[in-house]
C-alpha cells in the first residue's frame, strides 16, 4: 500500500477511535436532553416535604422543586429520600440533585457540592416543657431521638461527647423518630424546630417544646462534584429567587418568619 495512503487511513481511524470515546456531559445538559429533572425531596420531614390529606406532596422543599424545575424549563420527577440516603442517592444518580433540607456542612462537602443556600435550618433539642434543660450538660442521664446521619445527630453527637450518662437513639427517618417521642418511648429529641410542633399534634399530651438551639445551619441544593455547569446555574437561580423574595414567600408560610435579612441582600 502507499505509505501515503496508509497514513491516511491510520488518520482516520485515530479520529474515529477517538470520537467513539465517552465524553463527560454535565448533568445539566443531561437534564435538558431527558427534559425532566430527578430532585430528591425527603417527603417525611415537616414542613420541608409532606403528604397532605388528599395524598399531595406538599413542603417548602416540594415547591422550591417546581419552582426550579418550571424555571428550568423540564419535567420534575420528585425522588423520596430520608436523611441517611440523600448522599447515596446522589452520588449513585438516582437523583440529579437534593432538595431536602440539605444543611450545608463541612463533612457533607468533602464529597459533594452545594449551591448558593436558600434558606436556613436550626436544630435544637427538645423536651418536656416542665425540665430544666438549658444546654448539652443538661442531657447527662437522659436519652434523646434523632434521626440517623442528620445534621442534628452531628451536633448532638458532637455537644455530648464529653456529657457523661447521655444515651442517644438513633432512628432511620423523621416519621420514626417523632413517633417515639409522641409514644413515649423517649423523653428528648434532636430534630429541626418545625418537628416540635408534629410532636404535639401527634399526641397533644405530650408537652414538647424547644429546650435550646445547638446550632443553625444554611441549607442549599446538594449536587455532584464534578456537576460545574449545574453549580453556576444553581448559584444563579438562587441568588435570583432570594432577590426577587419567591425564596422568602415560600420560607414564611411554611415556618411562620422571614429568611435572615443577610440572605436576601
Amino acid at each position: 500500500m502507499n505509505p501515503l495512503r496508509r497514513h491516511a487511513l491510520a488518520a482516520i481511524a485515530a479520529v474515529c477511535a477517538a470520537a467513539a470515546l465517552p465524553v463527560h456531559a454535565d448533568t445539566l445538559d443531561t437534564i435538558k436532553q431527558r427534559k425532566k429533572i430527578l430532585i430528591a425531596v425527603d417527603i417525611g420531614a415537616p414542613p420541608y416535604g409532606m403528604i397532605d390529606a388528599q395524598a399531595k406532596q406538599v413542603g417548602s422543599d416540594v415547591e422550591a422543586a417546581h419552582l426550579l424545575a418550571k424555571d428550568l424549563g423540564v419535567a420534575l420527577e420528585i425522588v423520596p429520600v430520608n436523611g441517611p440516603n440523600r448522599v447515596p442517592f446522589l452520588l449513585s444518580k438516582k437523583a440529579d440533585v437534593v432538595m431536602a433540607s440539605f444543611s450545608i456542612t463541612d463533612e457533607r462537602k468533602k464529597v459533594i457540592n452545594f449551591s448558593e443556600p436558600y434558606g436556613v435550618v436550626p436544630v435544637v433539642v427538645g423536651g418536656p416543657a416542665g425540665a430544666k434543660v438549658e444546654g448539652f450538660k443538661d442531657l447527662s442521664g437522659k436519652s434523646v431521638a434523632v434521626t440517623r446521619g442528620t445534621t442534628s445527630d452531628m451536633e448532638l453527637t458532637r455537644g455530648t461527647k464529653e456529657v457523661p450518662g447521655v444515651t442517644i437513639v438513633r432512628y432511620e427517618d423523621d416519621a420514626t423518630t417523632n413517633t417515639a417521642v409522641s409514644t413515649g418511648q423517649q423523653d428528648y429529641l434532636a430534630a429541626a424546630p418545625s418537628v416540635i410542633p408534629a410532636v404535639k399534634k401527634a399526641n397533644p399530651s405530650r408537652d414538647i417544646v424547644n429546650k435550646f438551639t445547638m446550632k443553625a445551619y444554611p441549607y442549599g441544593i446538594g449536587l455532584r462534584k464534578d456537576d460545574a455547569a449545574l453549580k453556576s446555574w444553581l448559584d444563579g437561580w438562587v441568588k435570583t429567587n432570594l432577590k426577587n423574595g419567591k425564596f422568602n414567600e415560600i420560607y414564611t408560610r411554611y415556618f411562620g418568619m422571614s429568611l435572615p435579612a443577610e440572605m436576601l441582600k
